[in-house]
C-alpha cells in the first residue's frame, strides 16, 4: 500500500518521534510498501527509499530553537498528487491540522497518533488556565480518525478518560544493537564528568524545555561533590539552565548523534529522568540498553518502563530527598551491578521489530474501519433515499 506519513517533526530533527518514525518507515519499506513524508522542510527530500515532502517550515515565537510548518492548502496538494491508500498524522497539532482537515474532505482512511502531552506542558508555561481548550481542541483532531495511537497504557487510560476514540498503545522499542555497554570510553567520561572521571556519573538526554524540569537535579550537586551531571541536548532554556547549573559540577554537550551519543550512554554511570509530562521517554530504553540504570520521577509512563529496585531506582516528584536517597542507593555495588545488569536484559526485549509489524497491523485495522464506515454511510444513504 502506499501510506503518507503527515508529521511535525522530522529529520533532521532528533527526538522520540523522530527515532520511531525512521525505524517505522526502514520496515514499512523493506515489506515493499511504499512511504510518502509530508514534514517541515528542513533539506531532507528522502529517508530509506521514502520520499520526503517539504512544506514551508518557520519559526515560532514562544518557540525559537526549532522550525515548524503552520496549517497550509499544500498538504492537500501533495495528498492529491500521491494519492495515498491511508493517511497517517503523527502528533497532529499544526501541519498536521490540514493533514487532518483534508484526509477527511478527500475521503482517506486516517489513522493519528499521540506523542507530545501538549495539555501537561501548560503548567509549565503559565498557561494552564487553557488546559481544558487545548484538550478540547486534540479530542477534536483525534476524533477524526479511524483509529488512534499512543505509546503507554498510562497515556491510554488518560486518552479514554477524555474520550478520544479507538485508542491503541503503540508500542515501545529501542536499537538494541546500536545502543550497547560496549560503546564505553574513558576519553568521553572524562569529556562528560568535566575532568573528574572518578566521580559518580549521571547523565540527562534530552530537550531543554520547561517540562523537562531539569532544573530540580540541582539540589543533588549540591548536596555531594563527588557527582557529575552530563546534559545532553538543546532547546529554549538552554540559556537558563546554564545559570542555574553555574558553579556545579555540570557539563552541557549540546546535541550529540550516533557514536558520540552512544558512547555518552555507555560511559556515564545511570541516567536522571526528572519530567513527568512524557508519554514514553524513549531515552529510558535507550539508556537501559546501554546497561545504565534509570533514576526516575515517578508517572504512569515512567513506571511501566523502570522496576524499582530491578532496571532502576524511582523517585517521587518534587521530593527532593526521595531523589537523593535514589543517587545514594547506587553506592551499592552489588545493587549497582543489579541494576544494570537487569536493565539490559530488559531492554533486549523491547527491538524494534515488534512495534514495527504492530504498525502495519494498526494501518490493516484502520483501512478495515475505514471499510465499516463507508458501507454504513451508504446503507443509510440508501435507506434515506428510499425513505
Amino acid at each position: 500500500m502506499k501510506i503518507a506519513i503527515i508529521t511535525e517533526t522530522f529529520l533532521p530533527s532528533t527526538d522520540g518521534v523522530v527515532t520511531r518514525l525512521k525505524e517505522s518507515i526502514k520496515y514499512l519499506q523493506s515489506q515493499e510498501h511504499q512511504v510518502v513524508v509530508i514534514a517541515p522542510d528542513l533539506g531532507v527530500k528522502e529517508y530509506e527509499g521514502a520520499i520526503v515532502e517539504g512544506v514551508k517550515a518557520t519559526k515560532l515565537p514562544f518557540y525559537r530553537s526549532k522550525e515548524f510548518s503552520l496549517p497550509q492548502r499544500k498538504v492537500k496538494d501533495l495528498l492529491q498528487k500521491h494519492n495515498p491508500d491511508l493517511v497517517h498524522v503523527v502528533n497532529p497539532a499544526i501541519v498536521g491540522v490540514s493533514g487532518v482537515y483534508y484526509a477527511n474532505k478527500l475521503n482517506y482512511p486516517l489513522i493519528a497518533s499521540y506523542h507530545t502531552h501538549v495539555p501537561k506542558y501548560l503548567d509549565f508555561y503559565r498557561l494552564y488556565p487553557f488546559k481544558p481548550l487545548v484538550w478540547w481542541y486534540f479530542r477534536k483532531l483525534h476524533n477524526y480518525a479511524h483509529v488512534n495511537l499512543c505509546t503507554s497504557q498510562a497515556i491510554k487510560t488518560e486518552l479514554d478518560d477524555k474520550n478520544f476514540h479507538n485508542v491503541n498503545v503503540w508500542d515501545r522499542g529501542v536499537a538494541v544493537d546500536h545502543y550497547h555497554p560496549k560503546h564505553k570510553t574513558k576519553e568521553m567520561r572524562e569529556r562528560l564528568s568535566g575532568g573528574k572521571p572518578e566521580n559518580k556519573l549521571l547523565v540527562f538526554v534530552g530537550r531543554l524545555a520547561p517540562e523537562k524540569e531539569i532544573q530540580k537535579i540541582r539540589p543533588l550537586l549540591d548536596q555531594r561533590d563527588d557527582l557529575s551531571l552530563a546534559i545532553v541536548g538543546d532547546g529554549p532554556v538552554k540559556d537558563e539552565l546554564e545559570y542555574t547549573f553555574e558553579g556545579t559540577n555540570t557539563v552541557f554537550t549540546g546535541l550529540l548523534h550516533g557514536e558520540e551519543l552512544r558512547e555518552a550512554f555507555s560511559s556515564s554511570d545511570a541516567l536522571i529522568f526528572p519530567s513527568v509530562t512524557e508519554t514514553l521517554g524513549l531515552v529510558i530504553l535507550e539508556s537501559m540498553a546501554s546497561g545504565l540504570p534509570v533514576i526516575a520521577a515517578k508517572s504512569g509512563p515512567t513506571m511501566e518502563q523502570v522496576e524499582d529496585g530491578k532496571t532502576g531506582i524511582l523517585f517521587e516528584n518534587e521530593n527532593t530527598d526521595s531523589m537523593i536517597d535514589a543517587i545514594n542507593r547506587l553506592e551499592d555495588e552489588v545493587l549497582y551491578k543489579y541494576l544494570c545488569k537487569n536493565a539490559r536484559a530488559e531492554a533486549e526485549k523491547h527491538s524494534w521489530q515488534k512495534p514495527s509489524e504492530q504498525i502495519l497491523d494498526y494501518y490493516h485495522e484502520t483501512l478495515r474501519v475505514f471499510g465499516e464506515n463507508e458501507e454504513y454511510s451508504t446503507k443509510k444513504s440508501k435507506v434515506k433515499v428510499t425513505e
